[in-house]
């Protein structure tokens, strides 16, 4: 159960750091501003979407073991760091390919 679990939040984390990029609405829900979604909106959006997944695998730990380990600066470089390349997906997506697509369509 524990496994199924941490396999549930690695990809609950992937999906989350590509909402930004590949959704126009903020935070999934709200309707996008009148000029579009400005690229810090969707850098705020990509790091709140990172406490709330951190949220979540805190949840779980303490569900799991009854209590939480207590990590050093380390352990948050490199989460923010692997939550950064799984938002590479979709930032290649939204940078690169979607303007490939659309010159194409020309």
């Amino acid at each position: 159960m524990l496994s199924f679990s941490v396999v549930l939040l690695v990809l609950v984390a992937l999906i989350a750091a590509n909402l930004p990029w590949l959704s126009d609405r903020v935070f999934i829900f709200m309707s996008t501003p009148p000029l579009g979604k400005r690229v810090w909106i969707r850098w705020a959006e990509w790091l709140s979407y990172y406490f709330l997944v951190g949220f979540m695998a805190v949840g779980l730990e303490f569900k799991a073991t009854g209590e939480r380990h207590a990590q050093g600066w380390e352990f948050y470089v490199v989460t923010l760091c692997l939550f950064l390349v799984f938002a590479l997906p979709g930032f290649v997506f939204r940078y690169n390919v979607k303007q490939l697509l659309v010159q194409r369509k020309k």
